[in-house]
């Protein structure tokens, strides 16, 4: 999923100075280079630069550069004749024709090769450029927008980006914060996620009333504030969507994200499902013994109630497909205490493995 030009959203003060100075950078006709990690929102930023530049009813057209080997960037931005390779049956326009007259962005230009760089420069400086495998002057009108998440400058110092196209490129720098630093805007952006990915599984609709009736738990505020978030606004959205797919309902009905999972790839909280057979085998609990009846060497009561919790946990979540909701029916819970049981027992288990 790509993002919208409604996440754009925010009110804090560092926030809303990138704003101002994007809007008055699209002013100017002249390249502006996007700074920011990733996730930060840099094409959202080429959109309102193009949007509210005088080329707005103009083509926007974005290029992706380490998506494109070396030859094929240089084919797809300045277009190539017939005959200039194999397989060039006829003219191709590359990206600089079908932006002229409008704004061309170029993400994660630090990886654009050289000799594409050189090229680049030419466009920057006259205007103009030769298709591959022409030899005619090709004249265009294009405001470039680049964007990228490493330190253009120190490449430069290494002789691994042209020193004199980053030149060109930073008429205008802008620096997109990262959402660590946008304090309340955290809250803001989860809520709108939240929103519309609700409305796309059809959940938590307050009845007849606009909104949803979902809201986040203590604990998913507190991630919230205290992450780091490194793949900032993408990561929070991933996050966010992904806890209203899992999320349940309280007492009330109202649909609760009560954490947010930060490492999809992480293994589950709970301890993996039994191999075959297991259940059966430990069904009787500590009867299953040499000698029926007794209580085996190093017994302890606390340790066989926490395994027997573990394991309706677990059976309940099996046989609930993993719906929270629907496993604490099973389990005769309030979905609260349900999840109080659930964090017990994951708490425990990371606590285990990381002694």
């Amino acid at each position: 999923m790509q993002f919208s030009v409604a996440d754009a959203l925010g009110t804090s003060d560092i926030f809303l100075a990138f704003q101002e100075n994007v809007a008055r950078a699209a002013r100017a006709e002249r390249p502006v280079l996007v700074l920011g990690e990733r996730g930060t929102g840099k094409e959202l930023a080429a959109q309102r630069l193009h949007y509210l530049s005088p080329r707005w009813e103009g083509p926007l057209v974005t290029v992706l550069c380490p998506a494109l080997s070396p030859t094929l960037l240089e084919s797809e931005l300045f277009g190539h004749e017939a005959g200039a390779f194999t397989g060039a049956r006829g003219r191709h326009e590359g990206y600089f024709e079908r932006a002229n007259r409008g704004t061309l962005f170029l993400d994660e230009v630090a990886d654009m090769p050289l000799p594409v760089q050189d090229k680049l420069l030419r466009v920057l400086e006259y205007g103009e450029f030769e298709r591959v495998g022409g030899n005619a002057p090709v004249r265009v009108d294009v405001r470039i927008v680049a964007a990228a998440n490493r330190d253009l400058p120190r490449l430069a110092a290494e002789g691994k980006f042209r020193a004199d196209l980053l030149d060109r490129l930073a008429f205008d720098v802008l620096h997109v914060p990262p959402l660590r630093e946008r304090g309340e805007d955290r809250l803001l952006l989860a809520r709108h996620f939240a929103a519309r990915m609700a409305a796309e599984l059809d959940i938590g609709r307050a009845g007849s009333s606009p909104g949803f009736d979902l809201r986040f738990g203590e604990e998913a505020l507190r991630q919230m504030e205290e992450y780091a978030w490194p793949g900032n606004v993408r990561e929070l959205r991933n996050a966010v969507e992904r806890g209203v797919l899992h999320a349940g309902t309280d007492e009330n009905g109202v649909f609760v994200v009560e954490r947010l999972e930060l490492n999809p790839f992480a293994p589950g909280v709970l301890p993996p499902a039994a191999a075959p057979g297991a259940d059966a085998a430990r069904e009787d609990g500590p009867e299953k013994t040499p000698e029926r009846g007794m209580l085996p060497p190093g017994f302890s009561l606390r340790e066989e109630l926490a395994r027997q919790e573990r394991e309706l946990l677990q059976r309940a979540l099996r046989q609930a497909r993993y719906r929270q909701t629907e496993a604490a029916r099973l389990l005769g819970l309030t979905y609260h205490q349900f999840r109080a049981l659930y964090r017990k027992h994951g708490e425990r288990k990371r606590g285990q493995e990381s002694s």
